[in-house]
């Protein structure tokens, strides 16, 4: 950080790499915190007078053969208004590198803005090809990594592109690293996690950390049914993941181990509506043709006597079908309780946590967002990220 404050950028072509994957349907609160969260940066090299190359991707174009329906689909010009919306005036370059894009930038002037093509357009992005990162290179100065949810990716102008560049990381992403270091560092005891969500295959490596750091671990969502289905507790409606390895690394949960804690009552139901068929019942007692929707009330009484007493939570998950009023109660009533009490250092992160708790209006009551889903639980898991280690590593 002292770094970037202390580096002249005055007149400097700044590659400034942001994540602009933004979410069109249900995380588009998502998207719009990303762009909030970069801002802080852009405004200050328009300060320096620094002219501003802004570097991203955007979906996945490679997997879409039709080049007019890849251009439809995956062109940044569709979110220039959205993006324009939050950073101001921006002038786009429908092409990533050549002669095109090396003109309009001799033409910008300090303070000036501008946004090249989505960068994988263009295979050496996701192939990490070093001489695809030499030509990026070839139109900055000098490069600050802004991206913190897709430093996770070993991709050129991730992890190439600070070998041929003065390298800093942007203000927003040094927040993260400092905010998520209080989880896997620095944390004060009592440590709480909350794992919830869809996919548990994700999660592994976090959660088998954090079983031995934490003081309890929280299981909700889909993640607490994969684990009491294989565990043989639960035998409604199969399961999405059945992954061998997957399912050996999940017997080797131990039930007993105190800190680990599974929903002692949920909320099932025929089908996803529960309108008509909504119960209230112990997981071993849930019927095969039902499924698991949300957590139950004593499951949530018990939960907050364990939060009240904590001084760190972390939370990656919703706890049930939020979505639907029928099965918010769990997530909603967690997330209010945490909230509620201003001692506890409380951080959240991922798409769907963060949709759940912007519906419930709880987003900013929590003590930091991060704005990673996997790149959060990587560098939870691992201390570090392929995009800062890069940095580390070839340090102009």
């Amino acid at each position: 950080m002292t770094e970037i404050k202390n580096f002249d950028f005055s007149n400097k072509r700044v590659l400034l790499r942001c994540d602009f994957n933004l979410p069109v349907n249900q995380d588009e609160i998502l998207g719009n915190l990303r762009l909030e969260r970069t801002k802080k940066t852009i405004d200050f090299l328009k300060e320096k007078k620094a002219k501003i190359i802004l570097l991203s991707h955007f979906d996945d174009p490679q997997k879409i053969s039709n080049l007019r329906e890849r251009k439809e689909k995956c062109s940044f010009e569709k979110l220039l208004p959205r993006i324009e919306k939050v950073l101001g005036k921006i002038k786009f370059v429908p092409e990533v590198i050549g002669k095109k894009v090396e003109k309009e930038i001799e033409k910008m002037e300090p303070g000036d803005i501008l946004l090249v093509e989505n960068l994988r357009f263009e295979k050496g992005e996701e192939e990490n090809d070093e001489e695809f990162a030499r030509e990026l290179s070839k139109l900055g100065d000098v490069y600050i990594n802004e991206a913190f949810s897709a430093s996770h990716r070993e991709h050129a102008s991730i992890v190439s592109l600070p070998k041929f560049l003065p390298s800093f990381l942007g203000f927003s992403f040094q927040e993260e690293v400092d905010n998520l270091s209080r989880i896997s560092q620095s944390f004060t005891r009592p440590l709480v996690i909350i794992i919830g969500g869809v996919k548990i295959s994700s999660k592994l490596k976090f959660i088998e950390k954090f079983i031995e750091l934490a003081d309890h671990i929280l299981f909700g969502g889909k993640v607490a049914n994969e684990i009491l289905k294989i565990k043989g507790i639960y035998i409604g409606k199969p399961l999405a993941e059945e992954d061998d390895e997957i399912i050996e690394k999940i017997k080797k949960i131990q039930l007993t181990d105190p800190k680990i804690h599974l929903p002692v009552d949920a909320i099932a139901s025929l089908d996803e509506t529960g309108n008509l068929t909504k119960r209230i019942v112990a997981p071993a007692m849930v019927r095969k043709e039902e499924e698991i929707y949300d957590i139950g009330p004593d499951t949530i009484y018990t939960w907050k006597q364990i939060i009240s007493e904590s001084k760190t939570v972390f939370w990656s998950g919703p706890l049930g079908f939020y979505e639907n009023p029928n099965f918010e109660l769990g997530t909603k009533e967690i997330a209010s309780f945490i909230t509620s009490n201003q001692k506890i250092f409380s951080l959240a992160g991922g798409g769907d946590t963060i949709a759940a708790l912007s519906k419930f209006n709880l987003l900013d009551k929590f003590s930091y967002i991060s704005t990673g889903g996997s790149a959060m639980l990587e560098f939870l898991s691992q201390n570090t990220l392929p995009g800062i280690e890069a940095q580390k590593k070839y340090k102009v």
